[in-house]
Order: structure tokens, then sequence, then C-alpha cells
């Protein structure tokens, strides 16, 4: 099955659509018609329906728009790093509280808790 590259750009208000094996281009008022419109030019020029072929869009956005991206993953892939060690200390809370002899119930009044929180949290220490 043959594979056809739609680079995709923004310019003003259209997205540009050049379909690199048949050096062709087309636009799109909304993203949403981005494909749409790429198949169309391709079985236009080419002729093939559209089971007959795979179609990969390439989005290129702007650097600004890429640095923005890079840096939302950074911090999401630091929010869960945190989120983990949040919960390692939730653990080790339960765990002492426990110890002193609180029952699961009073352990998740003291800290917010409910009960079977703090028995899932007692479990996996």
């Amino acid at each position: 099955m043959k594979t056809y590259h739609a680079e995709v750009t923004r310019d003003g208000k259209f997205w540009l659509i050049r379909v690199r094996e048949i050096d062709r281009s087309t636009q799109a008022l909304r993203y949403r018609d981005v494909e749409t419109m790429a198949r169309e030019l391709i079985e236009i020029m080419e002729g093939p329906g559209s089971g007959e072929y795979d179609l990969h869009l390439e989005v290129h956005l702007p650097s600004s728009v890429r640095d923005h991206q890079a840096r939302a993953e950074v911090l999401r892939a630091e929010a869960q790093r945190k989120q983990a060690e949040a919960a390692a200390e939730n653990r080790v809370a339960v765990q002492e509280l426990l110890a002193l002899g609180l029952s699961q119930r009073e352990t998740g009044e003291v800290l917010g808790v409910s009960f079977q929180r703090v028995s899932q949290l007692a479990k996996t220490c």
C-alpha cells in the first residue's frame, strides 16, 4: 500500500497542505478539514480510492509553540515524579500512625482521607 506524506503549515487564516509524492498543494480553512483536503487532492491527481493508500500528516508548528510543548512535557514529567514522592510520603505517614496504634479509621480522620484509602496505603507499605 502506498503512503503519501502531507506537510501541513499555518499561513494566515489557512492551513497549507503540500503532498510530497505528487508535488501538489491545497489548503483548508480549518484543521479538521486538512486530511479531507489532502485526500481529495491525492485522489484527483492520482486516482486511487480512499482505502487504497495511507496518508501521513506532518504538522509543522512554529518553533515557539514546539518550545512550549517541550516545556509542558518536562513539567508533566516533573509533576508525575512529585506525585509519586507525595504518595510515598503518604504511605510512610500512614505506616507511622498505624505503628503508634491508631486504627485505620482514626488514621484516616487525622490525615483527612477515608479509612479505605488508609487501607490501600497500608497494603502498599
